[in-house]
């Protein structure tokens, strides 16, 4: 765990290893008074008559969305819930079937938020119809729209484990916004997904601060940490997964139970690298290329045919290595190489990290339309696919609540009938 000083560079970062509990608390009180003083500063606006709604569908809201991973994963289950499982799966692997069906669909995106302009270039040629799509900074904008759901990641740099672990990290009071946007769309459920390390920084307090902000909105928080490769995703990643339901609404969530599993009865076998990317070994497209670090090297990067993948990061130069060739060797404290050459071993591509994270083969990633290098433009790609939510495992988690919308839905308009005969 680490401080910020008022300093540029690696120095920035101050260890802080004794911290106690009282600390950390008063830290966070702190910071959480900053950010909330810094509403008042809020100029943006959404230009609502823009947006549009449909009252026969859970109008949903997205932030820090990203390419779209967590956001797809609620579009096929919102659309499984009304054709099935069939369709569904039809959609996944064609992008016709998707569009054609996209209005079959207990959700309906209407507005969408995150800086990153690929991410959101990326979001919008892959999503099937209109949506607002805001590039504005979260903590500028003055007024959030009505919804009945709400989605995000929100930021996690200061809560992974692969980090500094800064407490006071700006970022890490990002979340509070996502609060505000819930006080002012009022939705009926949100999902919010962040990285496994947020559940320890601080001692635990970090977690609890935010679960009990989140409360005090009006939600009741069930939170779970899932890891991905036990329903269906190809790679070993574990994620937090929260979930708000409004106070007012009768409904518990549960968590979806894993479906794969290694040799586990009545589960399915885990998905392996040779299940994803076999296919692909020898048309594998566009990759990173360069040398390695001394840190990237101080571990293994390489999994076997026969695994699933190590985490996929946001990063080029950080991608695992592709299993094809010997395994890496360990050759000193902290220190592994490539036992049959550097030249025979590259990183994973981004076709085969876009299997990896469960996205559809239609899905096109934007790689900006700059002077950049091709290495820094495919950099953006590998960015997007890595901070994105693996398909697989949004769609597992929103299963249980597409169907709940469902029948809500189906209420609403058994309601919307009666007020009408009684008229």
């Amino acid at each position: 765990m680490a401080v910020i000083l008022g300093e540029r560079g690696r120095g920035k970062f101050k260890p802080a290893p004794d911290y106690d509990v009282d600390e950390v608390k008063a830290l966070l009180n702190q910071k959480i008074e900053e950010e909330r003083m810094a509403f008042a500063d809020c100029s943006e606006q959404i230009e609502f008559d823009q947006l549009k709604y449909d009252t026969n569908k859970w109008n949903l809201l997205s932030l820090f969305s990203g390419c779209g991973g967590l956001d797809l994963g609620f579009e096929l289950a919102g659309l499984k819930a009304v054709m099935g499982e069939t369709v569904m799966e039809k959609a996944f692997a064609d992008k016709e079937v998707f569009d054609a069906n996209i209005e079959n669909n207990v959700f309906n995106t209407i507005y969408v938020n995150d800086i990153f302009d690929e991410a959101r270039e990326t979001y919008a040629q892959n999503a099937g119809r209109y949506v607002y799509m805001d590039k504005s900074d979260i903590r500028k904008i003055k007024e959030f729209p009505k919804a009945d759901i709400v989605l995000g990641g929100f930021p996690c740099p200061g809560f992974s484990e692969a980090g500094p672990r800064l407490v006071d990290d700006k970022r890490n009071f990002l979340y509070l916004h996502f609060i505000r946007c819930l006080m002012q769309s009022k939705p009926k459920i949100f999902v919010a997904e962040n990285v496994k390390g947020m559940m320890t920084l601080g001692k635990g307090e970090v977690f609890k601060q935010i679960v009990q902000d989140f409360s005090a909105a009006g939600y009741t928080i069930y939170h779970k940490l899932l890891n991905s490769a036990e329903y269906g995703v190809p790679q070993v990643r574990e994620r937090v997964i929260l979930v708000g339901v409004r106070n007012d609404l009768d409904y518990q969530y549960v968590h979806p139970e894993p479906t794969h599993g290694y040799g586990v009865e009545n589960l399915k076998e885990v998905v392996t690298l040779r299940d994803a990317i076999g296919d692909l070994e020898n048309d594998p497209g566009d990759y990173f290329t360069g040398s390695y670090s001394t840190i990237f090297m101080s571990r293994n990067r390489k999994k076997n045919w026969s695994q699933p993948s190590f985490t996929i990061q946001a990063s080029g130069r950080q991608a695992p290595i592709h299993p094809g060739g010997e395994p890496m060797v360990k050759i000193g404290k902290d220190q592994y190489a490539f036992s049959d050459g550097e030249e025979n071993n590259r990183r994973l591509s981004v076709k085969e990290i876009a299997r990896i994270q469960t996205f559809p083969d239609w899905y096109e990633f934007s790689r900006g339309s700059s002077n950049r290098n091709e290495n820094a433009k495919l950099d953006l790609v590998y960015k997007q696919i890595g901070n994105a939510v693996p398909v697989r495992l949004a769609l597992a988690v929103a299963e249980p609540i597409a169907e709940y919308a469902k029948r809500d839905l189906a209420n609403q308009m058994v309601e919307t009938e009666q007020v009408r005969l009684m008229a």
